[in-house]
């Protein structure tokens, strides 16, 4: 029976514990009594005397010798559940900062923050105008590259346009000596051209004249042949 007891009441503790941990929460601890309806309440210490939690170990006590348990069990069993709840309770409050101390950690990180972006920023503004001297010295590069470049090309071009002009010449010449050549060729074959037509010119002549020769002999014969025939 004590046993049933004793374990309602550590039920309605711990409910109550997490009543008190909720509004610890929330940032209003003045409104614990309100929360909970406590008629008497004494105060427990912690040794450090850091912090002070309100436990109503009178009503419990009371509740315990009406369940039959003797007054000094009561007490000491309220005395060790009010050092559990006191103690769960510190646990609790330990795991959270206060405003203050919240306050004091934004304060810092927005320092940090703004000494961050400041870094960045003026790493940014160093890089920017690293870039830039990066870039006009590039920039410079490339013209004076280009610069060199249509020098060479025109140096190039210039030179290609000599050879040009010198192989034309050379070609023109060339095409003068052949064509000079070609002529005296073409004067040289009508000459051996018109000798041989007069060659052939004479050896026709010849052969008509040796034809006709050749035929009046040919007549002449025959015609002695003819006299002598009738003759016998």
């Amino acid at each position: 029976m004590a046993a049933a007891v004793l374990r309602n009441q550590m039920m309605r503790l711990n409910t109550n514990s997490v009543v008190c941990w909720n509004i610890l929460r929330r940032g209003n601890p003045s409104s614990i009594s309100s929360a909970v309806d406590y008629r008497h309440i004494s105060q427990h210490v912690k040794s450090n005397g850091n912090r002070a939690f309100l436990v109503d170990t009178l009503a419990l006590v009371r509740r315990l010798e009406a369940q039959g348990i003797p007054s000094v069990q009561a007490e000491a069993i309220t005395a060790a559940i009010t050092e559990v709840l006191n103690d769960s309770l510190e646990n609790v409050a330990q795991s959270f900062v206060s405003k203050g101390e919240m306050q004091k950690i934004e304060m810092i990180q927005e320092s940090n923050i703004s000494k961050f972006k400041a870094q960045v920023q003026s790493s940014q503004d160093h890089h920017f105008s690293l870039l830039q001297r990066e870039t006009e010295k590039l920039r410079t590069d490339i013209d004076k590259i280009r610069s060199e470049l249509r020098y060479e090309i025109d140096k190039v071009t210039a030179g290609q346009r000599l050879d040009l002009n010198l192989e034309r010449g050379r070609i023109r010449d060339e095409l003068a000596n052949q064509s000079a050549e070609t002529s005296s060729l073409t004067n040289k074959l009508d000459k051996e051209i018109h000798a041989l037509r007069a060659q052939l010119e004479a050896a026709k002549y010849d052969v008509i004249k040796y034809c006709i020769g050749t035929l009046v002999s040919i007549s002449a014969v025959g015609l002695a042949i003819i006299r002598l025939l009738p003759s016998k």
